[in-house]
């Protein structure tokens, strides 16, 4: 009866034991799951890169080409690029939240087509004050702003009716949504969101990547 008694013992906690092997086992293939489907929200094909193909540290930034804070930003982004040269990249992904918003970012994405989009994101930076006054963007003020680029300006007002650049467009908008993107700028590296907003915290999240990737 006693060996009885331990045999039911003993299979109970076998059986425990399964049980949980089961669920850290599951836990890990959800959280596996939940990081490749971030993966994807964050990347797409048709998202502008800059940096080395190889990096291993990724910065993915939803911004708003309205957006003072992102225009703040930018310098800081891209000296953590020039001070780790070949270690890290940036994807940007946008999330025009502004009024008329849109309307710069097909500009800019039609600029892209002459091989101008990062000229046309840095000039519309640099006079964002002046096309849109009061956080609103003038759709009539942008185009004059981009005249010193070497730009050919009618081609992209062609080009920026592209059903291509609106359908990336909605889906750029579509995965900040997914990612619970709800102000700009918003940055992901290697996946991880920052922890709160702020210099500190961008910097903090590109200096672990760094130390993990490249020990």
């Amino acid at each position: 009866m006693k060996r009885r008694s331990l045999f039911i013992t003993a299979a109970a906690v076998l059986l425990a034991a399964f049980a949980a092997g089961t669920f850290v086992y599951q836990g890990r293939k959800a959280d596996s799951a939940t990081a490749r489907e971030r993966e994807a929200l964050l990347v797409r094909a048709h998202a502008p890169t800059e940096g080395s193909r190889g990096a291993k540290v990724h910065i993915v930034e939803f911004l708003d080409p309205a957006c003072e804070t992102c225009r703040a930003f930018h310098p800081f982004v891209h000296r953590i690029m020039a001070e780790n040269p070949g270690k890290v990249r940036l994807t940007v992904r946008y999330a025009p939240f502004h009024p008329n918003s849109d309307y710069v970012v097909k500009v800019i994405e039609a600029a892209r087509k002459q091989g101008k989009w990062k000229e046309a994101l840095e000039a519309l930076f640099a006079t964002q004050r002046y096309w849109a006054p009061n956080h609103t963007p003038r759709p009539d003020l942008v185009w004059q702003h981009l005249g010193g680029i070497g730009l050919d300006l009618e081609r992209a007002r062609r080009d920026m009716t592209d059903p291509d650049i609106a359908r990336n467009l909605a889906q750029d908008i579509a995965d900040g949504k997914a990612l619970q993107v709800k102000a700009t700028p918003e940055f992901f590296v290697n996946g991880r969101p920052m922890p709160s907003f702020g210099y500190e915290q961008l910097q903090g999240l590109v200096n672990d990547a760094l130390a993990s990737e490249y020990r």
